[in-house]
């Protein structure tokens, strides 16, 4: 039984790594702009089949493969963001009219690689081969590294916004767009690098992703809506807190699917999200209103 619960807990905590990149990414554009990137699974998916063109249809390798699938994901991050979301900045429903954009977003890109690269199953491989047991449960060592790498992202990214100017003037753009503006910070600007930056995040989570589970068109839906859940409860706008978020989910999820299985699973999750939402709509780490 204890041998069973510490695997699982190590598994809620490698789920928890891949949420909280994923997440970070929808919590940066969402501080930033005031908008949620629903296509940024799907930025997550071409990533990972870029990575895999590059890697193993080219022959090239599999780190300039993730660093190639890095960028792509950058850039039509950067090309949504010019072309299905700042044409509506000012307007007073911006947040709806980009939730329906960049759905839109997400439909063409998901059918986009449909046609490109077609339904086979693809896979990376792994960076790192074998397994290390951690308080005797086993785990890929590519797993490992998602897991150590994951929390240094997340420090270099709050570093970022912290100490750089580029940083710091995004928070000054998120925090009052008028004033930011005021003083000299090119707004439109911010809001190209803050979609640049989530989708560069989505796009290594899913070049890091596609050595575990098998690149699809729509393998980025799940993920989305499991950060769509960590940012909830953990709260909007709050970096920090939708980091811790997303290693609370991922060990609650790995406990549920251990207690009540896969299909119960997805159910007990929305339930706990709508119960936040209820009880602390600024979620768990947020203050109450």
């Amino acid at each position: 039984m204890i041998d069973t619960l510490i695997a699982t807990l190590v598994s809620g905590l490698v789920l928890g790594s891949l949420y909280a990149l994923m997440a970070s990414g929808l919590s940066v554009v969402w501080t930033t702009l005031g908008v949620f990137n629903f296509s940024h699974g799907a930025l997550m998916m071409v990533s990972a089949f870029v990575a895999w063109t590059v890697s193993e249809a080219l022959g090239l390798g599999l780190l300039v493969g993730i660093a190639a699938g890095t960028l792509s994901a950058a850039l039509v991050g950067i090309i949504i963001e010019r072309l299905l979301v700042r044409p509506f900045y000012g307007d007073r429903n911006m947040l709806l009219i980009t939730v329906m954009t960049t759905l839109a977003a997400m439909i063409i890109l998901e059918k986009s690689a449909l046609i490109i690269w077609g339904a086979r199953l693809k896979q990376l491989p792994r960076l790192i081969e074998g397994e290390i047991s951690i308080f005797g449960a086993t785990i890929s060592a590519h797993e490992a590294l998602l897991v150590a790498l994951a929390p240094l992202l997340l420090i270099a990214i709050w570093q970022f916004t912290v100490r750089s100017t580029v940083g710091r003037s995004l928070r000054a753009v998120g925090q009052n767009q008028e004033s930011a503006s005021l003083i000299g910070i090119d707004v439109s600007k911010a809001f190209a690098i803050a979609f640049g930056l989530s989708a560069a995040l989505a796009g290594l989570t899913g070049a890091l992703l596609g050595s575990i589970r098998f690149i699809t068109p729509t393998m980025g839906s799940e993920p989305l809506v499991k950060a769509m859940i960590v940012v909830i409860f953990g709260g909007l706008g709050s970096l920090g807190a939708t980091a811790g978020a997303a290693y609370v989910i991922g060990i609650i999820e790995a406990l549920l699917i251990l207690w009540l299985g896969l299909y119960w699973t997805p159910f007990a999750l929305f339930l706990l999200m709508i119960v936040v939402l209820v009880f602390r709509p600024n979620g768990i780490f947020g203050g109450r209103e």
